[in-house]
């Protein structure tokens, strides 16, 4: 029997001990500390449930802002899609600012445009001013495959220098070549504001930071409850937090534990690989820059060259967010396909990174009851995003609630025919825009 204002946990969270294929950032993380198991029942200002970047975000900003905080994870710091996704630092959302007008209008809008490019900022600013070693590189490219996709980018450019990006240049084909060792694209937009990153090493150095100010991070810690009410209460199999405000930050990795935001999104899983280390002559001839690439497909490619020259190549995704049994019989043919030199080229490292993905294909963020904040569904595009939505809930925790609930306004219906039916539907609507991809349409 259920213990009233409680949400059951309907699905257990995800914990380390499930499938997980090793990543290549996992190999080359920097040093981390064992952490604790939460054992005991504690308080504290904030509990935030998950410390993946939204959560790690949340909690850096409101230690500067005060508050006293306590994360909980489930398995290890990073360990979902914030350290296992494909490192590249994207400006705006998954869907853009002109796509987010036709549903606020013109005079809501400028808002969203004032912080599409806000979440590469804050992971610069928190690089530098703490010194977090991660491997940042400046400079990601849009590659077009064919002439829409190009007028497309166009497009872009001029709605994103509205908002206030200085750093664009469009790239005809002669020029993407300069960039990337390939004949496939027809131009490109480069944004210098964008780049890479070690993903994991990221997460990783803001949890140090995070523990450096006075946070605590508890890990192997999954979350089995949470008791609403004032103050709220966040329950694990061995302690508890009880908090004057709680952030669920679980994204693609919090199972059932909120039922009212399972049903309004789906996990998805992205596949990745990455070679042995290339020659500096190769790694040198494949993207001569150092940029990171990602095409304009509907279901795109992403690649770039790690810290240590290996090429990281990813795409696809798996509605549902299974794990493949063969993801390099999926990726590998994408990467000879753009870098056909590669044919040779041993894969060292292969592994699935799950993110949640909405109707919309934009953030879901909100308020339950009077004290419960979330934010999650990032749709493919977490990295920035969700680096901005930490400054967001530290934000409305201390009364500024306007950006906010600019995004907690965006409207999110549920997937046709429910949670069951969302993966045919998703699939479908996947093929159809690939086939439009395919023949330019």
């Amino acid at each position: 029997m259920q213990e009233a204002g409680t949400i059951p946990m309907q699905q257990r969270t995800q914990t380390a001990s499930q499938a997980h294929a090793p990543s290549y950032y996992a190999a080359s993380a920097n040093p981390s500390p064992m952490r604790e198991v939460l054992k005991e029942d504690i308080t504290a200002d904030v509990c935030i449930v998950g410390a993946g970047y939204t959560g790690l975000s949340s909690a850096l900003h409101l230690l500067e802002a005060g508050f006293n905080v306590v994360v909980l994870e489930a398995a290890k710091v990073g360990w979902g899609a914030s350290g296992r996704n494909g490192g590249q630092i994207v400006n705006s959302f998954s869907r853009d600012i002109d796509v987010i007008e036709k549903t606020v209008g013109k005079q809501k809008v400028a808002l969203f445009g004032e912080m599409a490019f806000e979440g590469g900022k804050i992971i610069r600013e928190r690089v530098k001013k703490y010194g977090i070693e991660c491997d940042l590189k400046d400079g990601g490219i849009f590659a077009a495959l064919n002439k829409k996709q190009m007028q497309e980018l166009e497009h872009q450019k001029a709605l994103w220098e509205k908002y206030g990006n200085e750093h664009l240049e469009l790239l005809d084909a002669k020029d993407i070549q300069k960039a990337v060792a390939t004949e496939r694209y027809v131009g490109g937009l480069l944004d210098m504001s964008g780049g890479h990153i070690h993903p994991l090493n990221l997460a990783l150095g803001e949890a140090a930071v995070v523990e450096s100010l006075g946070g605590k991070i508890y890990e192997q810690s999954a979350v089995v409850n949470i008791a609403r009410g004032e103050p709220a209460k966040v329950i694990t199999e061995q302690g508890s937090v009880t908090a004057n405000f709680v952030i669920v930050a679980g994204n693609a990795y919090l199972g059932g534990l909120v039922p009212e935001l399972r049903a309004k999104s789906m996990p998805c899983g992205t596949q990745v690989i990455t070679t042995e280390p290339l020659s500096e002559e190769l790694a040198a001839s494949l993207l001569p820059q150092d940029y990171c690439v990602e095409d304009c497909n509907y279901l795109l490619d992403y690649y770039r060259l790690s810290g240590d020259k290996r090429l990281i190549y990813g795409g696809g995704v798996v509605y549902g967010a299974r794990d493949p049994a063969d993801i390099d019989a999926i990726i590998r043919p994408k990467m000879l396909k753009t870098f056909p030199q590669l044919a040779n080229v041993k894969i060292d490292y292969r592994w699935t990174g799950n993110f949640l993905l909405t109707l919309s294909r934009l953030p879901q963020v909100g308020r339950i009851g009077s004290n419960i904040y979330y934010s999650q569904g990032c749709s493919g595009h977490g990295v920035t995003y969700t680096h901005l939505a930490g400054k967001l809930m530290s934000e409305v925790l201390k009364g500024q609630a306007e950006r906010f609930d600019a995004f907690a306004s965006l409207p999110h219906l549920p997937f046709p025919g429910g949670h069951l039916m969302s993966i045919p539907f998703s699939a479908l609507g996947a093929w159809y825009y690939s086939v439009r991809d395919k023949f330019g349409i």
